[in-house]
C-alpha cells in the first residue's frame, strides 16, 4: 500500500498544475537546445530479421527473431532551431534463428546467426516546436555497420555449419520520439526502423547449395527502441 501512495504522489506532482507535466509546468533545462553541441548515450533493445527474396517458387525459410541490446554515444549539432544532425554510434548484439523447412537432418535445419555490429549512423533530427518540456521529433538517415560476427574470412560454408554475411552493411532508417526535460537531464525515448540496402549474404561455394542456392537477396530489417540521455 505504501508503495502505491508513493507512486500517487509521485504522479501527482508531475501533473498537477505546477507539475512538470501539468498545465503550466516549471520549465526545466529552458536553454538546453540552444546549443551549439551537445553529448549522451543510449541504451536499448533491438528486433531484428531479415528480407529474403528468391530466385524461384519454393518453401520460405523461416526466420524466428529475438530481443537483442543496444548500447552507444550520442553527438548532437545543432544546425537550426528545428533541424540538429547526429551522430549515433553503438554496438549492436542480435540473434536471428533461421530455420530451413526443405531440409530433413534437424541439425542441417537450422542455423542461428549470431550479429555484432558496430553501428554507424549519421541522422536528421527533425523537431516540432518545444510545449512545456515535452517536444516530438522525427528522424531520418543513413548508416553503415561493421558485423563482427559475419565469418566473411571463413573459408567454410554451411556445409561445415558456417553461416556468412558480408563484413560491412549499409542502412537506411526512419524513427520517432520524444524529448522529456527533467531538472538535471533530457530524456528521449526513441522508436526507428533500420533497413538494409545491399544484400548480406555470402553464397555457399557448392553453387546449388540448400542454404544458399535460392536466395536472391537476403537483408536485415528490424526495430530499435532506444533510451537516450543527454
Amino acid at each position: 500500500m505504501k508503495k502505491y501512495i508513493f507512486l500517487f504522489l509521485i504522479s501527482s506532482s508531475l501533473y498537477s498544475q505546477g507539475g512538470m507535466f501539468g498545465k503550466d509546468p516549471i520549465i526545466n533545462k529552458e536553454n538546453f537546445d540552444k546549443q551549439k553541441m551537445h553529448y549522451g548515450y543510449y541504451l536499448g533493445f533491438n528486433n531484428l530479421g531479415f528480407k529474403t527474396d528468391y530466385l524461384s517458387v519454393g518453401q520460405d525459410i523461416e526466420v524466428q527473431n529475438t530481443i537483442g541490446f543496444n548500447v552507444g554515444l550520442v553527438g548532437n549539432l545543432r544546425l537550426t532551431e528545428f533541424v540538429d544532425f547526429r551522430f549515433e554510434p553503438g554496438l549492436i548484439i542480435t540473434q536471428r534463428n533461421l530455420t530451413y523447412p526443405n531440409i530433413a537432418d534437424p541439425v542441417d535445419q537450422l542455423r542461428e546467426v549470431k550479429s555484432t555490429y558496430i553501428y554507424f549512423p549519421f541522422i536528421l533530427k527533425f523537431s516540432s516546436k518545444r510545449t512545456g518540456n515535452i517536444r516530438p521529433y522525427l528522424t531520418a538517415g543513413l548508416a553503415t555497420a561493421l558485423n563482427l560476427g559475419s565469418n566473411a574470412d571463413s573459408p567454410d560454408d554451411n556445409s561445415n555449419d558456417r553461416f556468412r554475411m558480408t563484413k560491412w552493411s549499409n542502412f537506411y532508417e526512419l524513427g520517432f520520439g520524444i524529448d522529456l526535460y527533467f531538472e538535471y537531464f533530457k530524456f528521449s525515448p526513441t522508436i526507428k526502423g533500420i533497413f538494409s540496402m545491399n544484400d548480406e549474404l555470402i553464397r555457399d561455394n557448392d553453387p546449388n547449395s540448400p542454404w544458399t542456392g535460392n536466395v536472391q537477396e537476403m537483408k536485415t530489417r528490424g526495430i530499435f527502441i532506444n533510451f537516450m540521455f543527454h
